[in-house]
């Protein structure tokens, strides 16, 4: 996966695959959501070999993720702001990416530890619909399926604080 935009979405329930497509409309790959029961993900290329995986380990709220030796290679984990949102990919040896977006803004900026933009990312529909989103990738340190990668922990991150804050919600 070459192209410099690619889109891709996640399913109405979390499971399953979806296509991963570049600006031209031409599927590029395939991101596998597995099962609705757990949040980890594997991207494939157009040959259907996993490329990277992501998921979180056993009692964490850190993303990792693998090549497909299944070798950890990068970790992603929030950073805790009042309004913005920010994360932190560490792609270890390759760089520590600071990932973030103004509040009520469905647009991720991933800078470099200079704060050189480095790719974005877009939330490009969602509302009743599943999230889409478009990244665009101007480094060639991270390849487009790690950022697949982070753009779905990110994901799923958010969707884990949304169900911890609805769950804590109580009832007298």
């Amino acid at each position: 996966m070459n192209d410099k935009t690619l889109y891709f979405k996640d399913n109405f329930f979390s499971s399953g695959r979806t296509e991963i497509f570049n600006s031209s409309k031409e599927m590029v790959g395939e991101l596998d959501l597995k099962s609705a029961f757990s949040s980890s993900i594997d991207v494939l290329d157009r040959n259907q070999n996993i490329v990277v995986s992501g998921k979180f380990t056993f009692f964490s709220n850190k993303w990792r993720i693998y090549n497909s030796n299944e070798e950890e290679i990068g970790i992603l984990k929030e950073k805790f702001t009042f309004l913005s949102k920010k994360y932190e990919y560490d792609a270890y040896g390759r760089g520590v990416y600071q990932i973030k977006a103004e509040p009520f803004s469905r647009l991720y900026e991933i800078m470099d530890d200079r704060s050189n933009p480095v790719g974005r990312f877009e939330k490009v529909s969602g509302f009743f619909a599943s999230p889409a989103y478009q990244l665009s990738n101007f480094n060639e340190k991270v390849t487009n399926e790690e950022l697949i990668a982070v753009v779905m922990g990110i994901n799923a991150i958010q969707k884990k604080n949304a169900s911890a804050a609805s769950n804590s919600g109580g009832g007298n």
